[in-house]
């Protein structure tokens, strides 16, 4: 069994118990939060131990991962902390807000040698991940245009969205990194983004200097297109699709409903179930799928799907993203 230590009892933290609490090779020792009535609660629930301080989890040679579910501002602190005493290490998206700090931590960990794998779980969707697999195959032969929808069912609440860092680096960071995950060796060249607020929300985005509308156009050094189109809240659930368009045809990763059945009557044809309603649901099977690659990183090394660099770059089209609003220019990556 692999000896894990979970920090962070969020909404996503919770869920990440659940997982490894479930999965066969994982064996949940540890839990850590601030919340120490919280931490006691989940503990008992997934027969872990609570502890009050992370560094028990860091000291104790039993412990194989380092699970990192926390507050942004708290990642690069675990990681390094982490790397130093030769944990694997699990961290969720975004690695930091700042892209110094990264690059620091990146320079510091690099004579550890750490294992890290970072939390970018849509790679793991098995309908997303079988474009990234027809697109190596050229199944719809020269890849031409990346098209990502991605509407959020309701806005995060004002906690959250004051310390999250903007809808670049905190909800279409996924996005990025899904356009870096498909082009593999074609590094994006240009990032041109555009935000609105159009709705009753207008007041609370304002107040965190936040956007609730956001589309993001991207260039690849080969020419590929990609778009991004976001927004905040949807009135029909987690709205979820990637088109991928080459010169052969076109294949699209839809939504995920509770059911596929259609119904037809006198009133309409084709009447569909409603689309699972949060990120949790709708990528329910690619959180679990994702702790396989970290059992294979932790007992064999194996290199997972996204790692510390990829973090890194996904970060660097966040803020290239943001300098493109507030420039209102096309910005190049070099």
């Amino acid at each position: 069994m692999i000896n894990v230590a979970l920090f962070g009892l969020g909404r996503i933290g919770q869920m990440h118990g659940e997982n490894l609490f479930k999965h066969p090779k994982f064996k949940l020792k540890y839990i850590y939060d601030t919340n120490k009535l919280l931490a006691q609660k989940s503990a008992n629930k997934f027969k872990a131990t609570a502890i009050s301080d992370y560094r028990l989890a860091l000291k104790d040679k039993k412990i194989d991962v380092i699970f990192i579910a926390s507050s942004t501002a708290t990642h690069i602190k675990f990681i390094r902390e982490s790397a130093i005493h030769k944990k694997t290490i699990f961290c969720e998206k975004p690695l930091d807000l700042d892209l110094n700090k990264i690059v620091s931590c990146k320079k510091y960990i690099k004579k550890f040698s750490p294992k890290i794998q970072i939390g970018f779980n849509r790679r793991y969707d098995p309908g997303h991940y079988y474009l990234k697999k027809s697109i190596d195959q050229k199944k719809i032969g020269v890849l031409q245009k990346i098209i990502i929808t991605c509407r959020d069912p309701a806005p995060p609440s004002y906690a959250y969205l004051k310390t999250a860092g903007g809808i670049f680096k905190d909800m279409i960071i996924h996005d990025f990194d899904l356009i870096r995950f498909y082009l593999k060796n074609d590094p994006i060249q240009e990032v041109f983004a555009t935000t609105s607020d159009l709705s009753e929300y207008y007041k609370l985005f304002k107040s965190v200097n936040d956007h609730e509308l956001a589309t993001v156009v991207l260039k690849s050094k080969n020419g590929v297109l990609c778009t991004i189109n976001n927004a905040r809240h949807c009135t029909y659930g987690h709205d979820q699709r990637v088109e991928v368009f080459g010169t052969k045809g076109m294949l699209i990763s839809n939504n995920k409903r509770d059911n596929e059945v259609e119904f037809s009557s006198t009133s309409g044809t084709n009447s569909k179930t409603k689309l699972l309603n949060f990120f949790i649901e709708r990528y329910k099977e690619a959180y679990y799928l994702q702790l396989h690659d970290l059992a294979d990183l932790t007992t064999k090394n194996k290199k997972p799907r996204a790692n510390f660099d990829d973090g890194h770059q996904a970060l660097i089209l966040a803020v290239a993203a943001a300098k493109s609003l507030k420039t209102k220019k096309i910005i190049k990556i070099s």
